[in-house]
């Protein structure tokens, strides 16, 4: 396909390279990226709540108590973990290591799992600790 206006040709798009995991996670560490500013807007409203009054307070940890409320924390949780293991991901890469196909194809494959293993343990010991 040609660029008509300028005579090049067009930058490949999703319709030309195949998805592989470590650009899946390199999509995903973004999209949680900018799901951690709602989470943040969330804690904020948590923080004001407690210093409006008791009132208030209570009416905020009720909506975060509903089921709706819950899904929303774990969510949060989840990509609070899964954003920071794609961060120490780029801290190794940063340092010179992992680039191997293997070894980065290896870790992005283990990413999810490990995030929603660790979401999954921090909701448990939160329950257990009630």
């Amino acid at each position: 396909m040609t660029n008509v206006t300028k005579g090049r040709p067009l930058s490949p798009h999703l319709q030309i390279y195949k998805p592989i995991p470590t650009m899946v996670m390199s999509i995903v560490h973004r999209i949680t990226g900018g799901a951690l500013y709602f989470g943040t807007v969330l804690v904020a409203w948590w923080l004001i709540a407690a210093a409006m009054g008791e009132g208030y307070y209570n009416w905020v940890n009720w909506f975060f108590g509903t089921w709706i409320g819950m899904l929303i924390l774990f969510g949060y949780t989840w990509a609070l973990f899964h954003h920071m293991l794609g961060g120490l991901r780029h801290f190794v890469w940063d340092s010179g290591h992992g680039y191997e196909k293997h070894l980065s194809t290896k870790i992005a494959k283990i990413m999810p799992v490990v995030s929603v293993a660790l979401t999954v343990l921090t909701w448990v010991i939160g329950f257990l600790l009630r």
